[in-house]
């Protein structure tokens, strides 16, 4: 059976924060290895947190994100006809939006990220035998997050100058030729790489706290995701 925690020998030297986040993109098992044995979190949830704040909430208080806002919603499978007066609503809300998201981003994401982490203290823990603690879990998953903010960094000014919502490092814009309400561009369209790339991330630093293989870590979590992608899919297709 498994143990978790640090490894025997000489322990690595702690990373300052921006280290930290630079090793995680750059070489993120030996980043993973000091983030085990110095379990700091909170400097990493307020950068991450913060920067996707500032990027996507930015993004949206700008009149080309708050277009691209209106459009994405006026064309959502789940809008269904929009009168004139649910329009008028939605364009007086749209000098909002920026904000709400600044609101989302700083207080749901850690939210979020709790509620992932206490799944996984549960399945590797209770489940499976380990013995890491809540805080080292949660250190681990916060530690994925410059992997998203990346993303954003990416995507954000693609978005500007593309002037929509949409998502340009998913599956779907390699097979562009699909029909937009095909299952198979909805499916493409819900494999985002990046996410996979923090998946990935994720996987090696639950290997590294739970001494583990990290193949088998990955394969369980990007199997989840493909289950939770095509269910989406076959909803927002028959939306």
């Amino acid at each position: 059976m498994a143990n978790s925690t640090v490894q025997t020998g000489v322990s690595p030297a702690p990373k300052s924060l921006v280290a930290r986040f630079i090793g995680i993109i750059t070489a993120p098992r030996a980043t993973y290895e000091s983030i085990v044995a110095y379990p700091k979190w909170f400097g990493m949830l307020a950068l991450c947190a913060c920067g996707l704040a500032v990027l996507i909430g930015g993004f949206l208080m700008t009149k080309v994100g708050q277009d691209a806002w209106l459009d994405a919603a006026l064309n959502s499978p789940f809008s269904g006809q929009v009168s004139d007066q649910q329009l008028q609503a939605m364009q007086r809300m749209a000098p909002y939006v920026g904000y709400g998201t600044v609101v989302y981003m700083l207080v749901l994401v850690p939210i979020v990220m709790v509620i992932i982490s206490a799944i996984l203290y549960a399945i590797f823990n209770a489940a499976l035998g380990g013995n890491a603690t809540f805080k080292q879990v949660f250190t681990v998953v916060i530690h994925a997050g410059p992997i998203g903010v990346l993303s954003q960094l990416f995507t954000v000014p693609l978005n500007y100058f593309r002037g929509t919502m949409t998502s340009a490092t998913t599956l779907a814009v390699l097979l562009p030729m699909l029909p937009e309400k095909s299952f198979g561009a909805k499916l493409l369209g819900m494999i985002d790489l990046f996410l996979v790339w923090q998946l990935l991330v994720l996987s090696m630093g639950l290997a590294v706290l739970y001494r583990r293989r990290t193949q088998p870590i990955a394969t369980a979590l990007l199997v989840v995701y493909a289950i939770i992608a095509v269910i989406v899919a076959f909803v927002r297709r028959g939306a």
